[in-house]
C-alpha cells in the first residue's frame, strides 16, 4: 500500500533526524514506527494470547473453602484477639 501524508517542516525534520539517528531512511523509521504502535491491534483482531481466568489459575489448589468454613476459621482465629489488653 502506497501513503502519501504531508507533514508539517518542523516534524519532517525530527523524523529525518530520528531516522538518520538510527540509520535508517524516512520511510523505513515510520514503517517501524507504525509496525511498532499497530501490532498489539492486528494481534487482538487475530485472537491475541489467550486470557486465563481466574477459575483456571487458582484450580490446581482445589475447591474453594465454603462460607461455613471461613467464618469457622475467623471465629477460630479471633478468639483471643485484644483479650490481653
Amino acid at each position: 500500500m502506497n501513503l502519501t501524508i504531508e507533514l508539517p517542516d518542523e516534524l519532517g525534520a525530527a523524523l529525518k533526524a530520528q531516522a538518520q539517528a538510527q540509520g535508517l531512511s524516512p520511510d523505513r523509521y515510520v514503517i517501524r514506527a507504525l509496525q511498532n504502535t499497530l501490532t498489539s491491534e492486528l494481534e487482538q483482531r487475530n485472537g491475541g494470547q489467550p486470557f486465563e481466568t481466574g477459575y483456571g489459575m487458582w484450580a490446581k489448589y482445589g475447591p474453594a473453602p465454603s462460607a461455613e468454613e471461613i467464618d469457622e476459621n475467623r471465629r477460630d482465629m479471633f478468639q483471643n484477639f485484644a483479650q490481653g489488653l
